[in-house]
């Protein structure tokens, strides 16, 4: 098991994530996370996707009640701080100014340090977020930490990534969407059924009851190990429109089964690529991380895999796939082992690589 590389006794991090639509603060102590408070915001589910400027004022309202439930749930007082970590980008720029200001204010008037995390390796370090055990237990397959180097396919809304992590600094990607991430595209295919939004954990319902095998898209043939996804849903909509055409109400009739068989082929293109990519590398341990990761047929993929081809794998808790200060705070634990700091005049950053 790793462990942080420095003794994290008495060091306690305050984490704030707010790239997205999701206002989070988490609270780590000695190594442990001690709270982790999200306020997600549904008033997006009318449009059919975020919008920016409603996410940041939501932000606006939810940071510094979700910031003070966080420190009370953790019975840590802000004059304990050691530092706070925030998200500093990627993410929508009008969301990140909040959490960034909010952070750079906070930590002037305790006179703390400031980390910043890129959200992206939030995710992949999300598999060393410890609970204080409730009892003397081992901890599960899916709770274990892995050791380095792994291989992390991290997969959500906006990334499409295979990541090779060898060390919590030091993350190479193999191989990446180059267009639409597995996230985006069954967010649009759930919109074009006409499901709603967010589809993510509406196709994986449906697909639960439907028959996989019942319909085929297609799967694109990209070098490497990289990934594409436009032309599935090109072939989704094509398909769909054509069935339409016959049965008016071919969405009601067979959802189930189009469902399962959209999870089961954004499934197999992602596992075919990571499987090469372990294959060829020579390693097996292998984690996934991002929202996509909540995905029941990616975990069942992974526990198949594991089986198969002698993987150990890392399958995060469900609240910490989706975005959340606790990767936040983990980070900034690492972070503030090797005294990276934050200046306060750092900006906040829309777009960057891993």
């Amino acid at each position: 098991m790793n462990e942080v590389h420095f003794n994290p006794n008495k060091i306690t991090i305050l984490g704030i994530e707010s790239s997205c639509d999701d206002t989070s603060a988490a609270v780590i102590r000695d190594g442990y996370l001690l709270s982790n408070v999200t306020a997600s915001q549904a008033v997006h589910e009318a449009y059919g996707g975020v919008v920016p400027e409603l996410a940041s004022r939501a932000h606006q309202l939810n940071i510094v009640p979700v910031v003070d439930q966080a420190l009370k749930r953790a019975g840590v007082t802000k004059e304990e701080l050691s530092a706070i970590a925030f998200t500093r980008g990627p993410g929508l720029m009008g969301s990140l100014l909040v959490g960034v200001s909010f952070a750079k204010g906070l930590a002037a008037s305790l006179g703390i340090p400031m980390i910043d995390v890129n959200h992206l390796q939030g995710h992949v370090l999300a598999h060393f977020i410890r609970e204080k055990p409730l009892s003397d237990s081992p901890r599960g397959e899916e709770e274990s930490i892995p050791p380095f180097p792994f291989l992390c396919l991290l997969v959500s809304g906006g990334n499409s990534q295979i990541v090779l992590v060898k060390a919590y600094n030091d993350m190479e990607i193999v191989g990446q969407t180059i267009d639409d991430a597995a996230g985006e595209a069954i967010d649009k295919c759930s919109k074009v059924m006409g499901l709603g939004y967010p589809g993510g954990p509406i196709i994986d319902r449906l697909a639960r009851q439907g028959n996989p095998e019942a319909f085929t898209f297609a799967k694109p043939a990209i070098p490497g190990y990289d990934y594409s996804f436009s032309g599935l849903k090109t072939s989704f909509l094509y398909n769909l429109r054509d069935w339409l055409k016959d049965d008016p109400d071919f969405v009601e009739h067979h959802k189930e089964d189009l469902a399962a068989s959209l999870e089961k082929t954004i499934v197999d293109i992602l596992m075919n690529k990571l499987r090469r990519a372990a294959k060829d590398l020579k390693i097996k341990h292998v984690a996934v991380a991002g929202g996509v990761s909540a995905n029941t047929g990616l975990r069942e993929a992974f526990k198949d895999h594991a089986r198969r081809y002698g993987w150990t794998i890392y399958i995060p808790k469900f609240s910490y796939t989706t975005d959340n200060a606790a990767m936040i705070a983990i980070t900034g634990l690492f972070k503030y082992g090797d005294k990276d700091f934050c200046p306060m005049e750092a900006p906040a950053y829309s777009r960057v690589a891993l």
